[in-house]
């Protein structure tokens, strides 16, 4: 049995295709999902062409379905439970999942809409998690109009901070006020006083900007780098009162951290902007729109029948 997928191939145009896999047998402690929506993440795009997923492999870590195999030993959900997982492989219609991985979808939610929280909601909740957040603390977020940043205001602002948000243009701005930001920047024009914590999706001259902007005991917690430029410090940046540039990756188990962001989203309490949707065989167009920065918000890519 084989299952349609979109592999890593480097010489498609965006390294990606549309193709067939063996259809996986989970192991012990997994389960078997019937995947419906997945969510393209730009550090998808990356993995396609730095060669971190091999050629032929299955590409994603976002996706949502139903569980047509329940794990051995009676762990994890049931079949037929729609769930959400942050998993690696996940752009198949078939994935095997652990079920420390995922976490059921409350009723109600749209899979469309839970799809977006694994990649995203998650770095934003543990890098603001990491950062030391709390009321009243001033919390810068760059690149917020992306799929990090714009759960990474709504977060802070449910914790009491003030919330300033950057983003490159005035009109990738539009509903961020409107998440929750007290401020909302260009670049970084015009941000005097110093900030608490950074969470940093943008890299380059923003984050030495950002470190430069830090308040004693500050934390910039660097989630991405999608301006894809250098950062160079001037000498002594980095001499005077401490302050932690921290970098971040997800690890181990994610399925609590999903369960809380599923609640939140389904009860109206965290809203997923989704800037695109449409059948995975378009995945050119999405994956052109995101990497050109013509995305607010996700890329919600359609798993359709054969």
């Amino acid at each position: 049995m084989s299952v349609r997928a979109l592999v890593v191939d480097p010489s498609a145009p965006a390294a990606v295709r549309l193709g067939e896999v063996a259809e996986p047998a989970p192991g012990p402690g997994q389960v078997l999902v019937e995947v419906s929506h997945a969510s393209l993440n730009y550090g998808d795009l990356n993995d396609a062409r730095s060669g971190r997923v091999p050629e032929g492999a299955v590409l994603g870590s976002d996706a949502a379905g139903v569980v047509v195999q329940a794990a051995a030993g009676g762990t994890g959900p049931a079949v037929g439970t729609r769930v959400v997982a942050l998993t690696t492989g996940a752009f198949a219609e078939r994935v095997a999942i652990d079920v420390g991985a995922l976490a059921e979808v409350p009723k109600g939610l749209d899979l469309a809409k839970a799809v977006a929280l694994p990649v995203a909601g998650v770095a934003a909740l543990r890098s603001l998690r990491s950062a030391g957040l709390g009321p009243g603390k001033r919390v810068l977020v760059t690149g917020a109009s992306g799929g990090v940043g714009r759960f990474a205001v709504q977060l802070a602002t449910r914790s009491g901070a003030h919330v300033i948000a950057s983003v490159g243009s005035a009109a990738r701005a539009q509903g961020l006020a409107e998440a929750g930001a007290d401020e909302v920047l260009i670049g970084l024009e015009g941000l005097r006083r110093p900030v608490d914590v950074v969470i940093d999706s943008v890299g380059g001259p923003q984050l030495v900007a950002a470190w430069d902007l830090l308040a004693p005991g500050g934390s910039v917690q660097s989630v991405g780098w999608t301006s894809g430029e250098p950062a160079v410090f001037p000498p002594y940046a980095t001499v005077g009162p401490a302050k932690s540039l921290s970098s971040f990756v997800i690890e181990g188990d994610v399925g609590a951290d999903l369960a809380v962001l599923t609640e939140l989203t389904a009860e109206g309490s965290l809203a997923v902007e989704t800037g695109w949707q449409g059948p995975w065989d378009r995945f050119d167009e999405a994956a052109e729109a995101l990497r050109g920065r013509r995305i607010r918000g996700k890329a919600v890519l359609e798993v359709t029948a054969r």
